[in-house]
């Protein structure tokens, strides 16, 4: 994979495709390989940028504590690095709050932004849905054996009956004793988000049967955003992007090329490249 020095990183990240950039934020557990099949297939109208955020694949960083300041100031330094003034910016679970950080720290990096089964920036998980959390902070104490037991959560029963392998996902973390607990702070670090002040268009994006956030929880951001639209992928569950990517990327797709936005100004397709 490529590198670029941005932010006191060594950002890897892959890229394919023509037309206007999207750059694709994974989540917590994932790195940048979980939008293979997204991003192929968005690939065929934009410029996908997939990176892997920091203590992830093969992203190298210094080994002090960060928290989602700066991850989002990584993801605008890689932007930058990259030639763009700015991106459209897909973020699913942990990589929608480093987006909505994004886009209050860099609204200028930011043309149109997707929200996808993510939860509000400053809110703990574990308060949005106890009983599943703390139930998965036990199962991850007992992993490798868990895992089956873990992909329960982020993928649909029907699903994982016909790819058992996907469990795989969660048995083969290759981050080191070190990088998981840098990994498993992030979401200590107070940080604010105020919605309201996010102008960019914003697709706020659930999943049906999302086991781990709730799908109300997700789509409620809309209420507060200015320029804002839902969708919801039916039968999919957390790990949508993996799931289902032709639904997911019908909707991104269906978004992104717009020609108005909700509340009725022109798309001038700022992320394009001169």
């Amino acid at each position: 994979m490529p590198t670029v020095q941005a932010n006191g990183t060594t950002i890897a990240f892959a890229r394919r495709g023509n037309g206007a950039p999207l750059l694709l934020i994974h989540g917590a557990e994932a790195d940048h390989s979980m939008f293979d099949a997204l991003g192929a297939l968005l690939a065929e109208h934009f410029t996908v940028i997939a990176y892997d955020q920091r203590d992830s694949g093969a992203t190298r960083n210094p080994d002090t504590p960060y928290g989602l300041t700066e991850l989002a100031d990584d993801a605008a330094a890689l932007i930058e690095a990259l030639g763009f003034e700015r991106t459209h910016v897909f973020g699913t679970s942990l990589g929608g709050v480093i987006a909505q950080v994004l886009a209050q720290r860099h609204p200028q990096r930011i043309d149109r932004l997707v929200l996808s089964s993510t939860f509000r920036a400053g809110v703990a998980p574990a308060s949005i849905n106890p009983e599943v959390f703390t139930r998965l902070a036990a199962l991850r104490a007992s992993l490798p054996g868990s895992a089956s037991e873990i992909a329960r959560y982020f993928f649909t029963e029907q699903y994982l009956a016909l790819h058992p392998e996907v469990a795989a996902l969660f048995a083969g973390n290759r981050r080191d004793a070190a990088q998981k607990q840098r990994r498993a702070a992030i979401l200590a670090r107070a940080v604010t988000v105020d919605l309201g002040a996010i102008s960019c268009p914003t697709l706020v994006l659930a999943a049906a049967d999302d086991r781990l956030i709730p799908p109300a929880h997700t789509l409620s951001l809309a209420n507060e955003l200015p320029d804002a639209r839902t969708a919801t992928i039916a039968g999919a569950g957390h790990v949508a992007a993996i799931q289902d990517p032709k639904a997911v990327a019908r909707e991104v797709l269906a978004f992104l090329q717009a020609r108005t936005t909700i509340g009725g100004n022109r798309d001038d397709h700022r992320g394009e490249q001169p």
